[in-house]
C-alpha cells in the first residue's frame, strides 16, 4: 500500500488550475484603478477599469490582451488620457478605447507585435515596443502610435528595446536597448533623446545591467542598476541614503515591469528581494525606509495616486491580491483577490533552507513538507521529494501561494523548490555565475540540497523525483542523465537539444545559449556532452514529457527527438502533447490534465 504520495485531498487538479488567477499591468486610471486578470477557466487575460465602485470590462466579451514582444510580452496595457489602451491577443495590434466608443486599432499589420505600451500627454499618442517580422527578419524598434493612426518610428539601429518612456511635454524619450549576444539581464544601455539629440545615458561601457527608467512627477529620470552588484534605484540627481544590499526587480524576461516608483521630491515606493521573498518600502528623500504590508511577500505592478500606493501582491498561504496602502495611515487594504484557498492544517509553508557548495559558496531554496489535515508525516520514515527546478534559468522561485505546488504536498510530497546560482534575487555575481556552465553547475546545486536534506531527515534520497519547465525541464534532464538515485522526472517544455534551440528559437533568445553554455561552433564539445538528446543512454530512471504544439520557444521537434531517443535505449518514458499550446500551458483542461498525468506517472513509479 502506497502511503506517501497518495493521500486523500480535496484539493484537485482542477481545484488547483482554478486556483491560478493572478493580476498583471495594474494602473491608477481615471480616480480608480485599471488592471488585467488572468481567467484560469477561460484562459483570457482580461481587462477591468474599476472607478466610483464600479467595474467594467473595456475588452469585447471572447477579447484577451496579452503581447507577444519577444514571445514572453509584457507592457500590454496603458491609461490615456480618457480611456484605455492594450494590446489584443488574437493579432497582436493596439486597441484604444474611450468610453462609450468602439476601440480604435492602431499598428503596422499582421506581421507587427507591440509591448511596453506607454501614453504620452503632450502628443495624444502612444509609444510602444514595435516587433515586426518580414521576409529578411525579426527587427525591433520603438514606435509612436498617434490617435489618427499614423505610426511614427522613433528609435532604431538596436537589436532590441524596451520600457519607452517620456516627459517633459515630450521632449524627453528614455528607453533601454541592447544587442546581440546579450540578453537583458546581462548588458543593457539607458538611451535618452533630448530635443531631437540622442545619447547613451548609462551603459556604454558594458558589464551593467539596466532596466525601468522611468521620470518623476517633476520630470527626473531614474532607474535600475546592478552595476555595483544589485538592481538598486539610480536618478539623475543624487538619492539621499544607501540602498539596501539586494535586488529591487527580477529579472526582466517580461517589459512593463514596474518594481519601484519614483513619488517626486526624493521618494520613491520600491520592492525588494530578501532571503529570497519580496518586501515593500516607502523611501523618504532623507533615505529613511519604512516597511509596508509585511503580512505580504511578493510584489509587483506598483502604482499610485494621491489618495494610497497600489500594487499586485501575494503571501505564502493566499492568492494573488490587489492591495490598496492608504497614504494617510499606511493601512492595507485588499481591493481584489487575497483569498485564502487552503485551511491552515492543510498548506504547506515554504521554509528557506541554504546549502553549502564548498569554496565558500551557498545555494538557496525553499523546502515545503508534506501537509494534510488527514495524514501526519511519520518522523521515522521521511517522505519522497519533488526536486522543483524554475525557467530561466534566470528566474526565481518565489515563496508565494503555488496552487501547483501545494497539489503535490497534499498528497504526501515534499518540495524543494530551488533558487540554484544562475537565479534572479541574489545579486549579479550569483545571477552571472551560471555564465557557461549551465547543465553543469545547477547539478551540483541539486547534490548539495539533496544531501543535506538527507542529512537532516526530511526526505527519502531513495524516492526523489525532478522536474522542471522550459530551462528547469533542461535541468531535469540533465540530472536525469547525471546523478545517481533518482527514481524518476518530468519535463515541461523542456530543453533538450541546446544546438537545435540555438538554431530554431525566436531572436530574443537567439543567443542566449552563447552566454549559457558557449559558442556552438567554438565550445561544441561542451554541447555534446551537455545535450539531453544526446545523452539518452545515460538515463535509466522513467521520464515523462509535456509538450505544446505551437511552442515557438521550446519546439516540439526537440521533444518528440528526445522521446524517441529515450525509448530506442528502452527507458519508460511518457509524452503528452497539447496541439494548441505555446510555451506554457494556459486552457485549464490541459492543465489539468497535465497535473494529474504528472502525479499518477510518479505514483506509478512508487508503487513499483
Amino acid at each position: 500500500m502506497v502511503d506517501y504520495g497518495d493521500w486523500p485531498s480535496d484539493w484537485s487538479a482542477e481545484r488547483a488550475v482554478a486556483a491560478g488567477r493572478d493580476f498583471s499591468e495594474l494602473k491608477a486610471a481615471h480616480g480608480g484603478l485599471a488592471w488585467v486578470e488572468f481567467d484560469p477557466a477561460s484562459a483570457r487575460s482580461r481587462l477591468f477599469l474599476w472607478r466610483d465602485g464600479v467595474l467594467e470590462e473595456p475588452t469585447a466579451p471572447d477579447g484577451s490582451v496579452r503581447s507577444r514582444v519577444y514571445e514572453y510580452g509584457g507592457g500590454a496595457c496603458c491609461v490615456t488620457l480618457d480611456g484605455l489602451a492594450w494590446v489584443d491577443e488574437t493579432d497582436q495590434q493596439v486597441r484604444r478605447w474611450r468610453a462609450g466608443r468602439a476601440a480604435q486599432v492602431l499598428g503596422g499589420g499582421a506581421q507587427c507585435r507591440y509591448g511596453d505600451l506607454a501614453y504620452v500627454d503632450a502628443w495624444d499618442a502612444l509609444l510602444a515596443v514595435e516587433e515586426s517580422h518580414g521576409p529578411t527578419g525579426v527587427v525591433h524598434r520603438i514606435v509612436r502610435l498617434d490617435a489618427d493612426g499614423a505610426r511614427r518610428v522613433l528609435v532604431e539601429g538596436a537589436d532590441f528595446y524596451a520600457a519607452p518612456r517620456a516627459a517633459g511635454q515630450g521632449r524627453w524619450l528614455a528607453w533601454i536597448e541592447w544587442d546581440r549576444p546579450h540578453q537583458p539581464w546581462t548588458e543593457t544601455r539607458l538611451g535618452l533623446a533630448e530635443n531631437g539629440r540622442t545619447r547613451c545615458l548609462a551603459g556604454a561601457g558594458g558589464g551593467e545591467s539596466i532596466q525601468q527608467p522611468r521620470f518623476d512627477p517633476a520630470g527626473r529620470l531614474h532607474w535600475l542598476s546592478d552595476r555595483d552588484g544589485w538592481w538598486r534605484p539610480c536618478a539623475e540627481v543624487a538619492l539621499a541614503g544607501r540602498f539596501a544590499d539586494a535586488d529591487h526587480a527580477g529579472a526582466p524576461w517580461q517589459l512593463g515591469a514596474c518594481s519601484y516608483l519614483p513619488l517626486g521630491e526624493g521618494r520613491l515606493l520600491l520592492s525588494r528581494v530578501e532571503a529570497g521573498g519580496g518586501q515593500l518600502f516607502l523611501r523618504e528623500a532623507d533615505g529613511s525606509e519604512r516597511r509596508l504590508a509585511a503580512d505580504w511577500n511578493r510584489f509587483a505592478g506598483l502604482a499610485a495616486d494621491a489618495r494610497a500606493f497600489y500594487c499586485i501582491a501575494a503571501a505564502a498561504g493566499r492568492l494573488p491580491a490587489l492591495l490598496a496602502i492608504h497614504r494617510d495611515e499606511l493601512r492595507v487594504e485588499v481591493l481584489r483577490g487575497g483569498e485564502r484557498p487552503l485551511a491552515e492544517d492543510d498548506l504547506s509553508h515554504p521554509q528557506a533552507f541554504v546549502y553549502g557548495l564548498g569554496n565558500g559558496e551557498n545555494g538557496h531554496g525553499f523546502f515545503y513538507p508534506p501537509r494534510n489535515a488527514r495524514r501526519r508525516v511519520d518522523p521515522r520514515r521521511p517522505p519522497p521529494l519533488l526536486v522543483w527546478l524554475h525557467g530561466g534559468p534566470t528566474s526565481m522561485h518565489s515563496p508565494a501561494f503555488d496552487a501547483g505546488l501545494q497539489f503535490w504536498t497534499q498528497r504526501g510530497f515534499a518540495v524543494a523548490a530551488l533558487n540554484y546560482r544562475g537565479s534572479s534575487g541574489y545579486g549579479r555575481a550569483y545571477r552571472q555565475r551560471l555564465r557557461g556552465q549551465w547543465g553543469r553547475l545547477e547539478l551540483r546545486d541539486i547534490e548539495a540540497a539533496l544531501a543535506q536534506l538527507d542529512a537532516e531527515g526530511r526526505i527519502d534520497r531513495a524516492r526523489v523525483f525532478v522536474r522542471g519547465a522550459s530551462a528547469g525541464g533542461y535541468s531535469a534532464l540533465r540530472a536525469l542523465a547525471c546523478l545517481d538515485g533518482l527514481r524518476g522526472g518530468a519535463s515541461l517544455y523542456g530543453v533538450s537539444d541546446p544546438l537545435a534551440l540555438a538554431r530554431c528559437t525566436h531572436k530574443f533568445e537567439g543567443d542566449y545559449l552563447d552566454w549559457l553554455i558557449g559558442d556552438p561552433l567554438r565550445q561544441r564539445r561542451r554541447y555534446l556532452v551537455r545535450s539531453p538528446v544526446l545523452q539518452v543512454g545515460r538515463i535509466r530512471a522513467p521520464v515523462v514529457f509535456f509538450q505544446g504544439g505551437l511552442d515557438a520557444v521550446v519546439v516540439p521537434e526537440q521533444t518528440e527527438a528526445m522521446v524517441a531517443g529515450l525509448r530506442r535505449s528502452g527507458v519508460r518514458v511518457e509524452c503528452h502533447r497539447y496541439p494548441q499550446e505555446r510555451h506554457g500551458f494556459r486552457q485549464p483542461a490541459n492543465r489539468a490534465h497535465a497535473l494529474l498525468a504528472e502525479w499518477r506517472f510518479y505514483l506509478g513509479l512508487l508503487e513499483d
